[in-house]
């Protein structure tokens, strides 16, 4: 199955696929609302609006496979990002990205290398794919911010218009 044919579902239980979203430059993080990294939300809904019109959206998949960090239900999760961190862009389901049951969307993502060259399990919350309408991905680890350098760069040279 190709990637952007990978079927999920959004966090109101609605079917959708990355084609949605084909002529898009997407950012796919795990997210988690109790993690140290949760106030990247505030930094990801940044970009959202800057580049929103242009032809970018992230969309936020919660998982709770990391110390238990996103416990919530969906409505819990959604009214946390809204009323936290005024989260406009989409948010998924909560899967595993991880492990024997993990989404087949990482099943693609946990192949794509990372600046290190590096590829294979996500290490944490906030990790980031950004997936360009090419198709062509780039793997950011939790550590760098949603606002770096290098991912604005990719972000930037990806966007169709």
């Amino acid at each position: 199955m190709k990637l952007r044919e990978i079927p999920f579902l959004t966090i109101d239980g609605e079917k959708t696929t990355l084609a949605e979203y084909a002529d898009e430059v997407v950012l796919v993080v795990n997210v988690a609302s109790k993690c140290g990294l949760t106030p990247q939300y505030e930094t990801l809904e940044e970009l959202q609006a800057k580049y929103k019109d242009r032809g970018f959206t992230v969309l936020g998949f919660p998982c709770n496979q990391f110390l238990g960090q996103e416990p919530g239900t969906a409505e819990e999760i959604k009214e946390f990002c809204s009323m936290t961190y005024g989260v406009s862009f989409p948010l998924m389901e909560k899967i595993k990205v991880n492990g024997r049951h993990r989404h087949p969307l990482y099943d693609v993502l946990r192949n794509v290398r990372d600046a290190d060259g590096k590829k294979g399990r996500v290490k944490w919350n906030f990790e980031k794919f950004v997936i360009a309408p090419d198709n062509s991905i780039s793997r950011f680890r939790p550590a760098v911010v949603p606002d770096d350098p290098a991912v604005i760069s990719v972000i930037e040279a990806a966007l169709p218009r």
